[in-house]
């Protein structure tokens, strides 16, 4: 990908995925600070959240105990608040040439939502074309690694008074459903998602992601 003034030459857009205790808010924070460095503009955000309209949504969701909602209705609160969050920063992010990470996106929700929550496909569908139309990930990372793992690392970053949210809590049987169907999403979309080995250090883990990128646009790390 070519560069104009240190950005891309039209903005693109990057999603990481995968289950919990994978590291994708390490690998997100990595990638950007080494992008930062070659000189791109690049905005950080996150999923449920990103805008205070969606990150209100976000406790609602994950946080509080006393809202109980049905899978469809979860699915649905999670796509308005998806769309708050492109037209209020990734779109006009976008729009400027940046280069935007995001922590989870629209394959969270087909994987926490469409799997657990045994929502239909075709509803998940329709409300992924609401929601996201035409603002899908050029490039998508999904870190893979054993829910056994990946909850351990979740329970250890996790000091006395943080607690798990309702998804963290959720049984190793069902994480590791989680995972295969990240895995199965991942390789039904070769041109857009890319495995990453997410059982190695930080740093190497960085280095792989870089060089995928550089592969995929010619952004070198």
């Amino acid at each position: 990908m070519k560069q104009a003034g240190k950005n891309p030459e039209r903005g693109l857009f990057i999603s990481f995925e995968g289950g919990e205790g994978s590291g994708k808010s390490t690998q997100v924070q990595k990638l950007a600070e080494s992008l930062q460095e070659q000189g791109f503009a690049v905005t950080v955000t996150r999923e449920p959240g990103g805008t205070a309209g969606a990150e209100a949504l976000r406790h609602i969701l994950l946080h509080a105990r006393k809202f109980h909602y049905s899978p469809l209705l979860e699915a649905i609160l999670f796509a308005a608040a998806r769309r708050d969050h492109i037209e209020q920063l990734i779109a006009p992010a976008l729009a400027a040439g940046q280069i935007v990470l995001c922590d989870r996106f629209m394959d969270s929700t087909r994987v926490y939502q469409g799997l657990a929550g045994k929502v239909p496909a075709n509803m998940l569908a329709l409300l992924e074309e609401i929601a996201v139309a035409p603002y899908r990930p050029h490039i998508s990372f999904f870190l893979d690694i054993a829910a056994k793992t990946g909850m351990a690392r979740a329970g250890g970053r996790r000091n006395l008074q943080e607690q798990a949210d309702r998804f963290e809590k959720d049984n190793l049987k069902i994480q590791e459903q989680r995972r295969r169907a990240f895995l199965k999403i991942a390789r039904k979309e070769p041109e857009r998602c890319y495995i990453i080995d997410a059982d190695r250090p930080a740093a190497i883990i960085a280095k792989d992601i870089l060089a995928r990128l550089d592969n995929k646009t010619g952004i070198k790390g």
